[in-house]
């Protein structure tokens, strides 16, 4: 499955059901109350009693929110795979925050990971999670114990077989994710990665597609292609005697293929089928956030269907062995197998919702609205005095500017924190300031998703906002932009 990080609507791909995406968090959620400047901070005005607010630690928010929808986060997973059998992100991982006033740039963001890097098809980083691996055990004794009755004489030789049936299917099911990634890339949607975990797989992308028309094909490409591995499979089959290793092989590889593709068809967010009825709703209303919406109902009926109809499904044989062959374990792993599932199919749904509302609000996210008022100091100004000077004017922010007035770097509130108050007439702001780079100028214009942008490119806790003509305009709080994504995922459409 997909997981568009533009949109935060998980594009369900290749597996049997896909997790949930969970959205940007923040570690507080109070109401944002950022004092809004109303003139650049190098002439401050004396009239605003307000004090600067020291209480907050943006040490606990060191980097921007992931853009909603953005996987590594918090992003759980959607994962894809077989629902008949044992298979199974948070996928956003968060970037490292600059170096305070060292010389040193900041730090470069993490690439991605989760897992084990096995490849960049496409120069998309393609990984497998650590929880493969018990899938992948869990595959080969399953698998195994059905080639013991079938194949006998293969003897302990028979888990070699299933071993490569896991490799196989999960080769499969990679295919299902590159046939995402293929037309996301087409259409000039960046992704992320792709992950190979517990229930199938992943594809992050992280912007959503801008046409209903676009959006179909993006989630129909994924079943499609496990449409046309069963088809190829069972091609394959026809000169193959029956009862051998590779007959048995190609028979499960084209059942497990076809029940991917199935399964992933079925109408409700966050399957592929979800996102295609998203796309036609979309169509016919005009409206993206209909179409989640009623893709999202769907996935919630389909997880209650799934949670009530799989384990009465078997009990009736019509999914394998009749209910007298049957045990009472098979009986509790069925149900056990239909409770994982419609909690992934329902949880996803929920979070598509979300994300969806949040990228309704993403355009009222503006720097201009978000930032601090600042105050510009001198590099050997004692701290005490220059909070002095901040609360006079009701900033909540300090610059360090160089004789002449330019900006060189900006003062941490988390290291204002630290420093106790009998000590701050000691401490000039130069030794709590983190240098400035290009980075961290960000235009008081920039709003949505392109304010997103630039605040992942360049993760740190603050930034300098400044007008297009150069003049400062404030500083603007990672913290902050934060509690406005939470603000922002708690209002109703």
């Amino acid at each position: 499955m997909d997981e568009s990080g533009g949109s935060g609507q998980p594009h369900p791909g290749n597996g049997g059901a896909t997790g949930s995406e969970t959205a940007p968090t923040a570690h507080t959620a109070d109401p944002v109350r950022p004092q809004q400047p109303q003139r650049p901070a190098t002439r401050p005005t004396a009239d605003e009693p307000t004090t600067v607010r020291q209480e907050e630690d943006p040490e606990q928010h060191p980097t921007p929110p992931p853009a909603p929808g953005h996987p590594n986060g918090p992003t759980p997973p959607h994962p894809h795979g077989d629902p008949s059998a044992p298979g199974a992100h948070p996928p956003r991982s968060h970037a490292h925050t600059g170096t305070s006033g060292t010389g040193r740039p900041p730090r470069r963001p993490k690439e991605p990971g989760g897992g084990i890097l096995m490849g960049r098809p496409f120069g998309v980083p393609v990984y497998v999670a650590p929880s493969w691996f018990l899938v992948a055990a869990l595959i080969t004794w399953v698998f195994g114990g059905q080639l013991d009755r079938v194949l006998p004489e293969l003897g302990a030789a028979r888990y070699l077989v299933s071993l490569f049936f896991a490799i196989a299917f999960y080769a499969s099911v990679l295919i299902h994710e590159l046939a995402h990634t293929v037309a996301a890339l087409r259409f000039k949607l960046p992704v992320r990665r792709i992950q190979l975990q517990f229930f199938g797989g992943v594809s992050e992308i992280e912007k959503e597609a801008e046409t209903p028309g676009r959006e179909f094909i993006l989630a129909f490409v994924g079943p499609l292609l496990s449409l046309l591995l069963a088809g190829a499979f069972y091609l394959a089959m026809q000169p193959v005697r029956a009862g051998t290793v590779p007959g048995v092989l190609l028979a499960g590889l084209m059942v497990s293929n076809l029940i991917v593709a199935v399964f992933n068809l079925l109408p409700g967010l966050p399957l592929d089928g979800g996102r295609m009825l998203r796309a036609v709703v979309w169509k016919i209303t005009g409206k993206p956030m209909s179409g989640t919406i009623a893709a999202a109902w769907v996935g919630r009926a389909l997880a209650v269907s799934v949670l009530i109809g799989l384990p009465l499904l078997t009990q009736t044989g019509a999914l394998g062995p009749t209910a007298e062959d049957n045990t009472g374990m098979d009986t509790v792993t069925d149900a056990l197998l239909a409770a994982i599932l419609a909690a992934i199919i329902w949880t996803g749904a929920g979070n598509s919702l979300r994300m969806a509302r949040l990228r309704e609000h993403l355009p009222e996210l503006r720097a201009r609205n978000l930032t601090r008022r600042a105050v510009p100091v001198e590099t050997d100004t004692p701290l005490s005095e220059a909070l002095r000077r901040a609360n006079a004017v009701g900033a909540r922010a300090l610059v360090v500017v160089d004789a002449g007035g330019e900006p060189l770097s900006l003062v941490r509130e988390a290291a204002i924190v630290g420093i106790p108050e009998h000590r701050r007439p000691w401490v000039p702001v130069s030794g709590l300031a983190q240098e400035l780079n290009d980075g961290m100028r960000v235009s008081a214009e920039l709003a949505g998703e392109d304010l997103l942008d630039v605040l992942r490119a360049t993760p740190a806790t603050e930034y300098l906002v400044v007008e297009e003509t150069g003049e400062i305009y404030g500083v603007l709080s990672a913290a902050d932009v934060e509690r406005a994504f939470v603000n922002a995922m708690a209002r109703p459409s």
